[in-house]
């Protein structure tokens, strides 16, 4: 009779994705809290665009963050990244200005960027090849779950209380996880209740990775000089905008285009980011059904990226339909195709490369990504005023299509032999 393999596996990527949630709901209060906490400081949307610019500059640095948590490890490496991204997340209270603002939110961001490596880490080191897809998506759900619930938290504390309040809110509840992560997690390898049959299985399902994973650690310089890297990379620099639009500017655009007001915000904000949540599920779900008809494991994953970037045109005619409501319905249009075409994406980082490797691989595309969202902010600051929001809809629904393109002609196939 076989053992009993368990399913310790998922328990830990749901701690994972617990985490992945408190880390996205920090980095939204501020997009939330906007329309009350920027006039009360006086802080212009150019100003704003800088504020949300040092954040993505902080978050860049994934890059040096995938690498730490893959020299490190996982156990202490979020732990220590979690509880400085909380500590920050709270002293957003004692902000008085948009100078001292910029600077927390840049070091906010160096020790945020390490969820996305920090998650897919997990996911290659803790599951098999065949269930790798499921359980991105799973863990990336913390994304916009997160998101999605910064709207009604922060606007319930701002009325109960002050804006000041929903950081300190959102940043103890981030250290609250840290204490949960220390006491429940342990590497794959060393964990007491991990069963020897649960063991063997994911094991045993890793031995198709391209390169073994007792291979030594190659060093981050050599990473850039890999196509592979770059086929992942630049379409997540493409497609990332999308989210940091919803993250950052979508309460501003509702509150200045479409004049909701805070109640208003708190009902309807969320929403793009509940229908992100079945995307996440959505884009592994597509990609096991292209296989089964025959689609390889990289081409099942193009595919449904493809299918997520043709969804998101419905983003174009966010700017130009009359009703709001339209409007939201758009946008959650826009979520769902979003983390369809987003989590197709991240994941190939895990199905491309052994799991020593998978963190820095992981930070260098988050770092491009962050990139893509810094430039898409910035230009929102500097021309919201004089063109408006519609232009840079259009925009987010081009750039995907172009993404997929580059994903169709950069990636390729790595060789049993040869380094992805």
């Amino acid at each position: 009779m076989p053992k009993k393999r368990g399913y310790l596996r998922w328990w830990m990527i749901g701690l994972v994705m617990l985490g992945t949630i408190l880390n996205y709901l920090t980095r939204s209060t501020l997009g939330v809290a906007a329309p009350i906490m920027l006039p009360d400081l006086g802080i212009d949307a150019q100003q704003y665009s800088w504020i949300t610019g040092a954040f993505q500059l902080g978050i860049m640095c994934q890059t040096f963050a995938g690498y730490l948590l893959d020299v490190v490890g996982l156990r202490y490496g979020l732990a220590a990244c979690a509880a400085i991204w909380s500590l920050i997340a709270a002293a957003h209270a004692l902000a008085g200005n948009w100078q001292v603002l910029a600077i927390l939110r840049g070091t906010m961001g160096l020790a945020e960027g390490s969820a996305q490596p920090g998650g897919l880490k997990l996911v290659a080191e803790w599951f098999p090849a065949r269930e790798r897809g499921l359980a991105g998506g799973v863990y990336n759900i913390g994304a916009s779950f997160g998101a999605m619930l910064a709207p009604p938290i922060v606007a319930a504390s701002i009325y109960f209380w002050s804006w000041h309040a929903a950081f300190v809110v959102t940043g103890v509840l981030g250290l609250l996880w840290v204490g949960m992560w220390l006491a429940f997690y342990r590497p794959l390898q060393s964990h007491p209740r991990l069963s020897a049959a649960e063991r063997d299985y994911i094991v045993s399902g890793q031995e198709h990775a391209p390169v073994a994973a007792s291979a030594p650690r190659p060093p981050l310089l050599s990473f850039f000089a890999r196509r592979n890297v770059w086929g992942i990379a630049i379409p997540r620099m493409l497609a990332d905008p999308t989210w940091g639009t919803l993250t950052f500017w979508l309460p501003l655009y509702l509150s200045q285009a479409r004049g909701f007001d805070l109640t208003q915000i708190a009902l309807f904000a969320w929403l793009p980011f509940l229908t992100a949540d079945a995307g996440c599920l959505f884009g592994p779900v597509l990609a096991a059904w292209l296989q089964r008809r025959g689609f390889t494991l990289l081409n099942a994953r193009r595919g449904a990226f493809t299918i997520g970037a043709l969804l998101m045109t419905s983003m174009m005619f966010v700017g130009y339909v009359d009703s709001p409501y339209a409007a939201i319905a758009l946008l959650c249009l826009g979520g769902f195709a979003h983390q369809t075409l987003s989590i197709s994406c991240i994941t190939l980082a895990a199905d491309l490369f052994p799991p020593q490797e998978v963190g820095t691989v992981a930070g260098i595309a988050g770092t491009c990504a962050n990139f893509g969202v810094l430039l898409f902010s910035l230009a929102i600051g500097g021309f919201v005023a004089t063109v408006g929001y519609s232009p840079f809809f259009v925009a987010l629904g081009v750039l995907d299509l172009i993404a997929a393109v580059v994903l169709w002609t950069v990636v390729r196939e790595p060789r049993r032999d040869a380094a992805a």
